[in-house]
This record gives structure tokens, C-alpha cells and sequence, in this order.
């Protein structure tokens, strides 16, 4: 074999090797970053931006979130787009695990839920402590009431609360009963166009710019709590999932540390969260 040829040998192997690191590279930072399918609610209210960048200047894991509504976000983890769930209607969360699609659910976090309307209240509603007899007078008024319409975690809550009263809303679609199919700030800022009451989760109100003579005018209910639930998607159903730094993230949410960045998080003064992982 000729100098020229043994050369030529040698720098091909040499050009292979080079061609070959950035693939590994780039397979490494692939690994380094996870999608989560989250709730609206947690996006609009403002706490992943405040949480977020805490666990990734610890890990260096990047985390990247689908904020759509809950029932979504579920078809979506369903359908193995993602790597974590981290939503807030917990029937459905712990169907999704008993069917295979996630590891252990944990709670995570809770608020509660308020309805919403003009400071004028032409409705009637702000001296009732009952969120079922407040939507039924919405109701009887005639006054119009903004829904979701989504399957949101929100929208989910909302009509069980109405299935608590003698009034099926949905025979009134298009009258007095308006479903949106919008995320909750696009709902709230529709209800305050129109002059609608409406339900909303708290953070999300409180992170509201367009409030406009509009207020809070049912809280206090019990039924109007609001529970979120964390999860990883399950390998052996999606086997395409992150799982260490999935786990990593979910073990960091329910930790100390995570929980007190939870309960630290504050909007106009007044937490938003309240961190409750067993």
C-alpha cells in the first residue's frame, strides 16, 4: 500500500470521527430538555415563568410546555406527545394512569376557582355563599355566562358544578350560555366584553390585565377547589419518554425545595398556589 493510500485511510477515518461528534452532541442536549403537557392555567398565571428557570439552573434540564386545556393535554399525553403531565381535573388524571399511560400521580399543588362578573352584578349573586345558587340565579336572570367549552380541566369543574342544579346550560348554547373554546385568559377577556360572568381559576384572574369593572363575586365555596396533579409518562406504553430527566423534574416539584418555590410564588401581593405533595 502506497504512503498516499495508508494518508488518504487515515484522514477518511479522522473526517468520519469528526462528522460523527456533533451527532452524539446533538443526541446529548436532545436529552436534555423535556416537554410537558400542562394545563392553561399553570402558563397564564405566570408560575412557570417564575418556576421553570429555578430547576433548569439546577439541572440543566430544559423544560418546554404545551399549555393547552386539560382534556387536551391529556389526548396529547396519551398519544405519547410529551414526557410529563402536570394538569388539573384528578378523575381524569388517575384514569390516565389506571389505563397505563403514567407512572405515579402526585399532588402537586392546590387553588380554588371564583366566578367572575360586572362590579354592578346585575345578576344578583355577590351575597351567596353557594356557588350552584349563584349559577342557578345567572340562569333564571337570563344574564349571560361566558363557558370555556373546551374540556379544560376549568371547563370539566364548571360542569359539574352546573349538574349540581336543576339547569342544563348546554340547552341554552348561543343564548344566555356562551361557550367560548378559548384558553381562560381569551374566555375572561370575551366575558368582560360582553358583560358576562364567568369562572376562572384564581391565579389566572389575578394575572388578568383587563379587568375593567370586573371583580370576584363568589369565592369561599368548597366545591370550588381546585387540585393540580403531576405525572410521568409511562415507558413501557410510550417508550420514547425521557424518564430520568422526567423523574427528575416531577421529584423536584414535590421536594422541599420545589414546594417552597411553589408556595413562594406571589401575584399582586396574594400566593397563588399552595403546595400539597404528600
Amino acid at each position: 500500500m502506497t504512503l498516499f493510500k495508508r494518508l488518504g485511510i487515515v484522514l477518511g477515518a479522522v473526517a468520519l470521527a469528526i462528522v460523527a461528534q456533533p451527532i452524539d452532541s446533538t443526541q446529548a442536549q436532545d436529552d436534555r430538555f423535556i416537554i410537558v403537557q400542562s394545563t392553561t392555567s399553570t402558563e397564564a398565571s405566570g408560575l412557570f415563568e417564575y418556576l421553570l428557570p429555578k430547576f433548569e439552573n439546577m439541572t440543566g434540564i430544559d423544560v418546554r410546555v404545551v399549555a393547552v386545556g386539560t382534556g387536551q393535554a391529556i389526548r396529547n399525553a396519551r398519544n405519547g406527545d410529551g414526557d410529563v403531565l402536570f394538569v388539573h381535573h384528578t378523575p381524569s388524571e388517575y384514569k390516565f394512569v389506571a389505563d397505563g399511560h403514567g407512572k405515579r400521580r402526585f399532588d402537586v399543588m392546590y387553588n380554588d376557582f371564583v366566578i367572575v362578573g360586572p362590579e354592578d352584578d346585575p345578576a344578583g349573586i355577590s351575597e351567596m355563599d353557594s356557588v350552584t345558587d349563584a349559577l342557578t340565579q345567572i340562569a333564571e336572570s337570563g344574564e349571560p355566562f361566558a363557558s370555556r367549552g373546551d374540556d379544560s380541566g376549568t371547563h370539566k369543574k364548571e360542569l359539574g358544578l352546573w349538574s349540581a342544579t336543576d339547569v342544563n346550560p348546554q340547552e341554552d348554547s348561543g343564548d344566555w350560555y356562551r361557550e367560548t373554546g378559548s384558553g381562560m385568559g381569551k374566555t375572561l377577556n370575551t366575558a368582560v366584553q360582553m358583560g358576562a360572568y364567568t369562572m376562572s381559576d384564581r391565579a389566572t384572574w389575578l394575572n388578568f390585565g383587563n379587568k375593567d369593572g370586573y371583580d370576584i363575586l363568589v369565592e369561599g365555596d368548597p366545591r370550588l377547589f381546585n387540585q393540580y396533579g403531576v405525572m410521568v409518562l409511562d415507558p413501557e406504553q410510550h417508550p420514547d419518554v425521557k424518564e430520568g430527566p422526567a423523574q427528575a423534574f416531577v421529584d423536584w416539584l414535590v421536594s422541599a425545595d420545589g414546594q417552597q418555590a411553589i408556595g413562594n410564588y406571589r401575584l399582586k401581593g396574594e400566593q397563588a398556589f399552595f403546595p400539597n405533595a404528600n
